[in-house]
């Protein structure tokens, strides 16, 4: 009776497991190559732990007579493993989509075929080793499981991607406008739906819908037939990603924001980073339009096929077609002139913060003027603009501090202008929580160093997330002489919002720049 209520206990271990595993490869898009990066990293191993000890204590009950010990010892031993993993705090959980189902079910299936074929020893303390053998091998049965399902996942996903095709092709009257870059795209989304919403009916695709399957979802569940205009955001880290999306959803006008050193760890160098973002405008049909961001080096000298109108904008180098100019903040309200080829067009006034986002709505106003929409419709959606979610988005709070919320992701230009629009900000002191930056390939300690120089520059207190992954950060703020005391390292988030809080004054501004997901907790 007693063995049947550790196998149940250990059941339950063994399901928490492979629900934590599966919950990991999901946050890596199921994409085995990524999960296997992953894996030997400080996440990875947490769950090992107890496991390893539960499989230890196991050896010893095989090798040794503890037969002295009472009855459940297992089975608390398999509950308490069961409990210290789905205890575990999670910033993003894992969402049981119809393929994280069949996953599960799969790995499932596979465990027990394991158990019924390999582990089923008569000797009673043999066949408990062996169980916990079996949960150490979840990260190699998920794998398996993965490699299992790809022909029915790929005939599920071409079903979904045919039907895209079908309901994209129905409408041949519907302007696509895609977009694309190492950053700013998301915000151009929101930016430039806003301003054809005044004069068009359009369609964005929501959140970050920027994969295939994301954008293939949109289509089969929000495009009408009464919408003008879909705008489309495609985000890649491999190449061929955006290629992929633009045979799904050709474009009329592509935006390309930026090219930078982002997804390197993917993508292995930035001239493939290149490539792969300008596959947004080798898509383009001849007298298709490219937008293009003469700001980026990366942009500005990558030969555009002579089929396309390349329009390039810019608020810092002298190529743009569109330029952004007098940029002044004014009553804690940006404002700027939008001049195209010398002439001043309009000038601008929004609640968003920093330099990138009058490029960013440089890029969007050039579009918006291409399809008719007039000067003083543009002006007003910029004025009502919000900012997007966790991108350099100010919130006051009742104890007089502000917190600048750039959480979302982070950039080596993007981390830059976070600091620019801080310093900006009137305040006392000014403090920054951050882990770092991540996925910037062999530049990454580099980049990151010299983060840490720049925050020197501009802040007053520094708290840094992870001890390892801002290793080069602290070196950075070590070499400009940053001192020691106003420098804290938390364990994580939590660490450091809670030494943060007892600390603050009025008069305070917080920038928060990056939070990094559940497979970066280092």
């Amino acid at each position: 009776m007693m063995l049947w209520l550790t196998t149940i206990a250990f059941a339950v271990y063994l399901i928490i497991v492979l629900l934590r595993e599966l919950h990991h490869l999901q946050l890596n898009s199921y994409r085995n190559e990524r999960y296997l990066r992953w894996w030997p990293g400080p996440v990875g191993r947490n769950w090992r732990l107890p496991g390893m000890l539960l499989l230890l204590f196991a050896a010893i009950w095989n090798f040794y007579d503890l037969s002295s010990l009472p009855d459940w010892t297992w089975t608390g031993a398999s509950l308490l493993a069961a409990f210290l993993l789905y205890s575990e705090k999670k910033k993003k959980p894992l969402v049981l989509t119809q393929r994280a189902t069949r996953l599960l079910i799969t790995m499932i299936v596979i465990s027990l075929a394991l158990g019924i074929l390999f582990f089923l020893p008569t000797d009673e303390s043999s066949f408990l080793l062996a169980l916990w053998i079996l949960g150490l091998c979840a990260p190699a049965i998920l794998l398996v499981a993965n490699i299992v399902l790809r022909p029915v996942e790929k005939r599920i996903n071409d079903s979904f991607i045919n039907d895209a095709r079908r309901i994209v092709k129905s409408m041949p009257d519907l302007k696509i406008v895609a977009i694309t870059g190492s950053y700013g795209k998301t915000s151009v989304k929101h930016f430039l739906t806003a301003m054809l919403s005044e004069q068009f009916h359009v369609l964005m695709t929501p959140g970050s819908y920027n994969t295939t399957m994301g954008v293939v979802r949109t289509i089969r569940e929000m495009l009408k037939p009464t919408h003008e205009i879909f705008v489309v955001e495609m985000g890649a880290k491999q190449s061929g990603d955006i290629r992929e999306i633009c045979e799904i959803t050709p474009p009329d006008r592509s935006i390309l924001t930026a090219v930078g050193p982002q997804h390197l760890e993917t993508f292995g160098s930035i001239e493939n980073v290149q490539k792969t973002k300008f596959e947004i405008v080798e898509a383009l049909p001849s007298g298709g339009t490219a937008y293009l961001n003469a700001d980026y080096e990366y942009v500005r000298t990558y030969p555009v096929k002579d089929s396309v109108e390349a329009i390039y904008y810019s608020v810092e180098h002298e190529q743009g077609e569109y330029q952004a100019e007098n940029l002044r903040y004014e009553k804690g309200r940006l404002h700027f002139d939008v001049v195209r080829n010398g002439n001043k067009l309009m000038a601008l006034e929004t609640q968003l913060l920093g330099q990138h986002n009058a490029s960013n709505l440089l890029a969007c106003t050039a579009v918006a003027l291409d399809f008719g929409v007039a000067p003083e419709r543009i002006a007003y959606a910029v004025r009502q603009l919000q900012p997007v979610e966790h991108r350099l988005q100010l919130r006051n709070f009742p104890g007089g501090y502000t917190v600048l919320d750039d959480a979302f992701n982070s950039n080596p230009a993007g981390a830059r202008m976070a600091l620019e629009v801080l310093q900006q900000l009137e305040g006392n002191r000014k403090i920054i929580i951050t882990p770092g930056m991540i996925e910037l390939g062999p530049q990454q300690y580099d980049l990151n160093k010299e983060f840490g120089r720049q925050i020197a520059d501009a802040c007053d207190y520094v708290i840094l997330v992870g001890p390892k992954q801002t290793e080069a950060i602290q070196d950075g703020l070590r070499e400009a002489g940053y001192p020691e005391e106003k420098l804290y390292v938390a364990r994580n988030l939590e660490d450091a919002n809670g030494h943060l809080r007892p600390q603050l004054k009025a008069g305070d501004v917080v920038l928060y720049e990056n939070d990094l997901p559940d497979t970066y907790n280092e």
